[in-house]
């Protein structure tokens, strides 16, 4: 079974920018989609990002034209960019990939904590 691990998290002020990072411990060309969800304390998880096999993307409408999600394939890795963070972006960032066998497989969250 593949793994994910993310990384990059960290704290940052508002208007700064972190990248995180999702590295699999296989190849990610298998996975149909793969995304970016977060968890704040008392909420629920939601969704974030999501990106296709075929590039395609999708974004939630609070974080549109503040982040990028983009995977490499052949690094086996996928990233979200993030710009111009706010308070209420933070949250425990969670990779997520739906494999065809496997179903859905979720990273251990990385912590990203914006300061006012």
């Amino acid at each position: 079974q593949v793994r994910l691990v993310e990384s990059g998290g960290g704290l940052v002020q508002a208007g700064g920018s972190l990248r995180l990072s999702c590295a699999a411990s296989g190849n990610i060309f298998r996975f149909n989609v793969m995304g970016w969800y977060r968890q704040a304390p008392g909420k629920k998880r939601e969704q974030v990002a999501v990106i296709t096999s075929g590039g395609s993307t999708n974004y939630a409408d609070s974080v549109e034209g503040r982040c990028t999600i983009s995977r490499d394939n052949a690094k086996n890795t996928v990233y979200l960019q993030m710009n111009s963070l706010k308070p209420e972006d933070t949250a425990v960032y969670y990779c997520k990939a739906v494999d065809p066998i496997w179903g859905a497989l979720w990273g251990q969250g990385t912590q990203v904590t914006v300061s006012s």
